[in-house]
């Protein structure tokens, strides 16, 4: 167990030192709508929910769809294709009301 935590801080070091740049800040100045997804997965694997959360709150809805489907390609649940997209239009919508929050308070300009 204490290997496997140490594996994890290892690894959430690794990643925060090699974060990718977006294209859209580097170029343009302006975040784009998938913005702060690496910072809110650090956050999550550090074990900060609420930072999670409030960085990029599309994310956890995002990380069940992925493994929801995962699962359903395995075992074919019945409904399991509509289920899907339910969540996919869910997590789409939450992206897209973060981003028009983040325009509409002025934190899209970096």
């Amino acid at each position: 167990m204490i290997t496997h935590l140490i594996a994890l801080h290892i690894w959430v070091q690794w990643l925060e030192a090699h974060m990718l740049i977006c294209p859209s800040v580097k170029y343009w100045g302006m975040i784009c709508p998938g913005c702060g997804m690496q910072r809110s997965l650090i956050a999550l694997l550090k074990g900060d929910f609420l930072s999670s959360l409030l960085l990029y709150p599309a994310l956890l809805p995002l990380i069940i769809l992925i493994a929801y489907a995962l699962l359903h390609l395995k075992y074919k649940f019945t409904g399991g294709a509509k289920n899907i997209i339910v969540m996919q239009v869910v997590v789409v919508s939450i992206i897209t009301a973060h981003y028009i929050y983040k325009i509409y308070t002025h934190q899209i300009f970096l």
